[in-house]
């Protein structure tokens, strides 16, 4: 929830907004619309899709696409938290709609639900009626990768969401006015970073004259994005994904976490606990505590946080608080034998759109191109903040730059002002599939100066600029297909892999268990946990076997 909320904000992937003079918003939003004809009978197309705040039916972009491709939408409603729920008793009724707008689809959905038959092939669809789709496609050779299943076909369109600082969000950030106190530099070494933990523990660089100071601090994953201390670390040592512990070599796959260098990796974290430079509630806290930490009145006790977000440590929104405003990435550091990897991971958002075997010719080609009009500049613009301009965007001013420094094409700043006791229902917000590359994220016109509230994405992607050097030359597809057959299997399998191997990490940095004595133990424990299998069932899912 916490990742997707920031993903909201900070990617400004916001509300909504209203106007059929976009100007040349998108050269190709005029491709194929359902009928060109005027007194045209209206193409009738079942929608599934959560309930949202106002109705779909009254929604101004519902009435836009209706009017622009001749449908007429009957909406099938679920609440957000029991859509799935209800997607499953639709399917095993037979009694589902022509079109799954958002139906959180898995891979294993679309590929059980397609080899059934109830999900229809898009190929064809695709190349006919979907111009901006497949020229996204070809533009993107991963996202076609991650939508065609292992029999070749495509069942499902996703919500193509591109968020450039969550692709390397494996961070560290750094108190830059205690470097400059202790007089060292950002390190870029594992052994610069040791010594300036061991400085920030001995040298007070708060000025309190108490040994209050926290060389180093971060939380569990689940609690803070990528807080985990080795999710950052681990990786000057051999690459580290922070979630499968999969690499990738000229297409095979293996399993990091029993490596020689996961060890050293361990050693070297183990050593930094040991000397106090770690904090040792780093392996419990939540992101609360976090920010107690980070927000505490007085003095300023933390020196460094392994955070794929400097916020959950600091406010970074109230320029009236300056404490963030010293702090600085570290970029990936170079380990004893020269690894220096970053983790990252693509951008893919859900399968939000699937079209089923209950559409009839016409209600599959209308269904397509609504689709597609979403993938063009025009479509996604008013699909995720309106039709109309002055309410959920407007055009830029000259002088406004987007998050590279170039002059943007499209604004937030001084809309209309609305009234926040009135719904808003003037897009689809973030619902079905569309355009949400950075591409089209890099239309908009943000702040140009990092260390304010309002420039804090700036911040994130000035930061991620430091890390893209370092991506590892493969990694694992997060959007693979795992067979619906080996679905129920990995599930096991994956849970019971990834908390092995967390448990025994902060076994091994905490000193509960030793390496020297009990590595070995450790590595023959995966034979019980299947771990070939696990490998093989990914392997398959590159391979689309």
């Amino acid at each position: 929830m916490i990742v997707m909320i920031s993903s909201i904000v900070l990617s400004a992937c916001g509300s909504s907004g209203n106007n059929t003079n976009a100007g040349n918003a998108g050269s190709a939003a005029t491709n194929g619309e359902a009928s060109d004809t005027a007194d045209a009978k209206p193409v009738n197309l079942g929608f599934f899709a959560p309930q949202g705040k106002a109705p779909l039916e009254d929604n101004d972009y519902t009435k836009y696409i209706e009017q622009k491709f001749n449908v007429k939408i009957k909406w099938d409603l679920a609440p957000t938290d029991a859509l799935v729920d209800r997607r499953q008793l639709l399917l095993a009724s037979g009694d589902y709609p022509e079109v799954f707008l958002e139906g959180k689809f898995t891979n294993s959905d679309l590929m059980t639900y397609g080899k059934q038959g109830v999900l229809v092939p898009l190929n064809e669809l695709i190349d006919k009626y979907a111009p901006n789709l497949k020229a996204m496609m070809d533009k993107k050779p991963y996202l076609k990768e991650a939508m065609t299943a292992p029999d070749g076909n495509i069942y499902g369109i996703p919500r193509f969401n591109e968020c450039y600082h969550c692709t390397f969000s494996q961070k560290y950030w750094m108190n830059k006015e205690w470097l400059d106190k202790v007089g060292l530099a950002v390190p870029k070494t594992t052994d610069e970073l040791y010594n300036v933990l061991k400085a920030f523990k001995t040298k007070d660089p708060n000025g309190n004259g108490k040994a209050d100071e926290i060389p180093m601090t971060g939380a569990p994953n689940k609690y803070v994005w990528n807080g985990n201390v080795d999710s950052f670390l681990m990786n000057a040592f051999i690459y580290n994904d922070n979630d499968k512990y999969l690499t990738v070599t000229d297409g095979k796959i293996d399993f990091a976490a029993n490596k020689p260098e996961w060890k050293e990796g361990l050693a070297y974290m183990h050593k930094l606990y040991s000397e106090g430079l770690i904090d040792k509630a780093s392996f419990t806290q939540n992101d609360q505590a976090v920010g107690q930490l980070g927000n505490r009145e007085g003095d300023e006790v933390v020196g460094s946080i392994t955070t794929a977000l400097l916020s959950y440590l600091v406010d970074t929104y109230d320029d009236k608080k300056t404490r963030s405003k010293h702090w600085v990435i570290v970029p990936p550091l170079k380990g004893p034998n020269g690894v220096q990897l970053a983790g990252m991971s693509q951008g893919f958002g859900e399968f939000a759109m699937a079209i089923t075997n209950k559409a009839s010719e016409a209600q599959q080609i209308a269904a397509i191109k609504i689709a597609d009009y979403a993938f063009s500049e025009e479509g996604a613009l008013f699909s995720e903040y309106g039709v109309k301009e002055g309410t959920g965007w407007k055009k830029a001013n000259a002088d406004e730059m987007n998050i590279d420094g170039k002059p943007a094409k499209y604004s937030f700043a001084n809309l209309a002002p609305v009234d926040p006791n009135v719904v808003r229902n003037d897009s689809w917000s973030l619902l079905g599939p569309k355009d949400l590359s950075k591409d089209f994220r890099d239309l908009f016109a943000t702040a140009q100066d990092p260390l304010t509230g309002a420039g804090y994405e700036k911040r994130l992607a000035d930061a991620t600029s430091a890390y893209a050097p370092y991506a590892p030359k493969e990694s694992y597809p997060s959007s693979a297909f795992v067979r619906p057959e080996d679905t129920d299997t990995m599930a096991q399998l994956a849970t019971s892999i990834k908390d092995y191997v967390q448990s025994n990490m902060a076994q091994f940095i905490i000193g509960d268990k030793n390496l020297d004595k009990d590595w070995d133990s450790y590595v023959k424990g995966f034979d019980g946990l299947n771990l070939p299998q696990y490998i093989q069932i990914y392997q398959s899912a590159i391979e689309k076997k």
